[in-house]
């Protein structure tokens, strides 16, 4: 199960989701109380290892702020979250970074229809951290993709088996309070996804 631990901005976190197993981080650059500046993500980047991908996240941004962002934060991947059109992607794809799209279900749910590497299917109301209906998305989207939206890890295992995705992102899921991380929860997410 692959698994990004998302809306990161203190070192003491980078460094657990790292060492308890995590594939991706992401580092919000966008309007968010997660948002952190893209030279504060250059700082968190800089602690992961070439294995874990780094994702700027991005939403309503035009390519020219994102490719500007995602260059200064020295990302790996860039995440275009809600209604990009497909030329934003095409824009950013001379980079040669992996490529997120992140939508709600009632979106094309087929990996790569947008030119991304990677399908991330939120809940209807993404960064609210409340659970939905993950088993209306099962078998819809194609490809890679990650489950997203109110999931803990209380309910990671019956959100997996609800959905049947390649992977899961958690952000909320793992806080103490409105965008602040803690270590034992993104351990204990990362444990409950792994049995």
């Amino acid at each position: 199960m692959y698994v990004k631990i998302c809306g990161l901005s203190e070192e003491e976190h980078v460094r657990t989701a790292v060492e308890a197993g995590a594939d991706a981080i992401g580092l919000v650059l966008t309007a968010s109380p997660r948002r952190i500046t893209p030279e504060r993500a250059a700082e968190l980047a800089a602690l992961v290892p070439p294995h874990v991908l780094t994702v700027g996240v991005f939403k309503g941004e035009d390519p020219d702020t994102v490719r500007a962002a995602a260059l200064t934060a020295g990302v790996r991947a860039i995440q275009l979250h809600g209604n990009h059109p497909h030329s934003d992607f095409t824009a950013l794809k001379d980079l040669g970074l992996t490529l997120v799209r992140a939508v709600a279900a009632d979106a094309d749910l087929r990996c790569g229809a947008y030119d991304e590497d990677l399908l991330l299917v939120d809940a209807p109301r993404a960064g609210a951290g409340e659970p939905w209906d993950w088993s209306a998305v099962r078998g819809r989207p194609t490809g890679r993709w990650l489950l997203a939206g109110g999931l803990t890890p209380g309910n990671v295992r019956a959100a997996v088996a609800a959905a049947a995705p390649w992977g899961v992102d958690v952000s909320s899921g793992v806080e103490v309070a409105r965008g602040v991380k803690d270590s034992a929860l993104i351990r204990a997410f990362l444990t409950a996804t792994r049995p």
